[in-house]
């Protein structure tokens, strides 16, 4: 069994790794030449604990090797990113983009999957985009769709022991990739349609965002009615049938803060509830800026200078080196702007370095900060001691205060 996959990122790159240690040939695709440099060298390019030793055991063992170009194999898997445009309108052009790439490598039995979260239709859209450029493989081939559903932090166990939903463009298709799962997935593949497989990673991700909408709201109005929603959220979960999760400084990452999207864009009448989540969970972003803004402002007012200010957390949730879509990201460029004079301490333990913020010692940071402004409840933050001296901006619940 041999297995091209298509885009080696956050989750592409994993997921080969563990088919590669799971006995599959995989051959890992990347347009990024310093990656493929990078993963060939039995090294890896992002943060997620225990993949480094298992990219350096396949890489090793041969199971695993990168380019750029794709080339004859049995499984195809798609996993590119999948963005949206300004008008909050999907974008599958990497889809298709990929989908084109493997298309001369295409042969009778191969089967192609689509793991990218992509619009309810786009495996179909693919499917005729491949008989139509190659019409010699109708009803030869086998095409489905099957969404990753895993947490950063932990993707190689839930990799393997979550249960996977896939669906194909005919029932053929749907056992076919099942067949292959089999070879590195303990959870159980449930069978279903590429439609409703398509659309049930949409509701996962948009269902979360609902709820924490809901938890985001609930912390706006307790800061206006002087309650501690910490406490509120861990006494009202007391009750046997109520679960309310934990809010933040808002919703990033490339799934939750992007697939709600690609059903309203769709079907923008039907899809109230899951719109205005989305706006309460960007607008909670900008509540955070602005009330330390306020802060800012009162400090200044009241000590006669600028304060020092320690923005800490870059990442979109905790533990993680992962910025896209991130609140705290926004957050930060947001309260930095107009305040020239201000001393700014920014902190994200995960990276090294950025392009664009330059990175202070979480603990330098906390110490010679005026304002403390808690973005993401990274496990390093909550080692530090509550310090009655600072004004301690609590977004993420580190001290929960």
């Amino acid at each position: 069994m041999k297995a091209c996959f298509i885009g080696l990122g956050y989750i592409g790159l994993p997921t080969a790794i563990v088919a590669a240690d799971n006995g599959v040939e995989v051959v890992g695709v990347d347009v990024n030449p310093h990656v493929v440099e990078t993963i060939n060298q039995g090294k890896i390019h992002i943060v997620e604990p225990g993949l480094a030793d298992l990219a350096a055991k396949v890489v090793k063992n041969g199971w695993l090797r990168a380019q750029t170009q794709p080339e004859k194999s049995d499984v195809f898997l798609i996993v590119v990113p999948t963005p949206f445009t300004g008008d909050h309108e999907p974008d599958i052009s990497y889809v298709e983009a990929a989908t084109r790439n493997v298309l001369p490598f295409l042969k009778e039995g191969d089967l192609f999957v689509i793991e990218s979260t992509s619009p309810v239709g786009t495996t179909e859209q693919m499917a005729e985009l491949i008989f139509s450029e190659r019409p010699e493989l109708k009803d030869k081939i086998y095409i489905a769709y099957c969404p990753e559903r895993v947490l950063p932090g932990n993707i190689i166990y839930e990799l393997v022991n979550n249960d996977r939903v896939i669906g194909g463009i005919n029932p053929e298709s749907t056992d076919k990739a099942i067949e292959f799962y089999r070879r590195f997935v303990k959870g159980v593949s449930h069978k279903t349609n590429a439609r409703t497989a398509e659309m049930c990673k949409l509701t996962e991700n948009s269902s979360r965002d609902v709820q924490i909408a809901f938890a985001n709201e609930l912390s706006i109005i307790c800061d206006k009615a002087g309650i501690n929603v910490w406490e509120l959220i861990e006494l009202a979960n007391k009750h046997p049938r109520v679960n309310i999760l934990q809010p933040g400084s808002g919703v990033g990452g490339h799934c939750i803060a992007v697939d709600p999207y690609f059903i309203t864009s769709a079907f923008p009448m039907e899809s109230q509830i899951i719109g205005k989540a989305r706006e309460l969970n960007n607008y909670k972003a900008f509540w955070c800026a602005e009330k330390t803004q306020v802060t800012m402002k009162q400090f200044e007012l009241e000590n006669g200078r600028e304060p020092v200010v320690a923005l800490m957390g870059l990442a979109f949730k905790p533990n993680i080196d992962d910025l896209r879509e991130s609140p705290a990201k926004y957050i930060a460029t947001k309260v930095m702007q107009g305040h020239n004079n201000a001393d700014f301490l920014i902190v994200e333990p995960n990276i090294e370095d950025h392009k664009v913020f330059k990175l202070t010692d979480y603990k330098e940071a906390y110490e010679k900060a005026d304002i403390v402004v808690m973005l993401v409840a990274h496990n390093q933050f909550k080692e530090l001691s509550w310090n009655d001296d600072k004004v301690i901006l609590d977004f993420a619940g580190v001290f929960r205060k």
